[in-house]
């Protein structure tokens, strides 16, 4: 089955929402008073990149596309989130690039790959 271009929409529109807030300026990012305990900003990171990778697992799933597509997708995730990182540090005013932050990424991706890798296992499905 072909893959269908609608399963992978809300991927897609959580991926420019993701680069969007990657690259605001550091004067524009917004300052949440109940957010402001230490590292705070490393959850935000793994909660991003793991519900990147989910959306776009998922619409792998419901494409019925190979489901060792999975890691890939992982890492295709992390490769952005470690690229983003630079593109921070030598292109957006303000901003830095953070070895926490791209390890925070590489949580989130790990996370999502881990959760479908048992949804398939539970599924009796042949993966990885």
């Amino acid at each position: 089955m072909k893959p269908r271009f609608i399963y992978f929409i809300p991927g897609i529109i959580w991926f420019i929402i993701s680069f969007v807030l990657l690259t605001l300026p550091g004067t524009k990012i917004p300052k949440i008073s109940w957010m402001d305990f230490y590292q705070s900003d490393k959850i935000v990171h793994i909660i991003m990149f793991f519900t990147l990778c989910f959306l776009f697992s998922f619409a792998i799933k419901k494409s019925d596309r190979k489901y060792s597509l999975i890691a890939y997708i992982a890492i295709v995730g992390l490769v952005y989130g470690i690229a983003m990182e630079f593109v921070q540090k030598y292109c957006i005013p303000f901003r830095s690039c953070d070895v926490d932050d791209m390890i925070a990424d590489g949580i989130g991706c790990l996370i999502a790959y881990v959760w479908w890798r048992r949804q398939f296992k539970k599924a009796d499905v042949d993966y990885l």
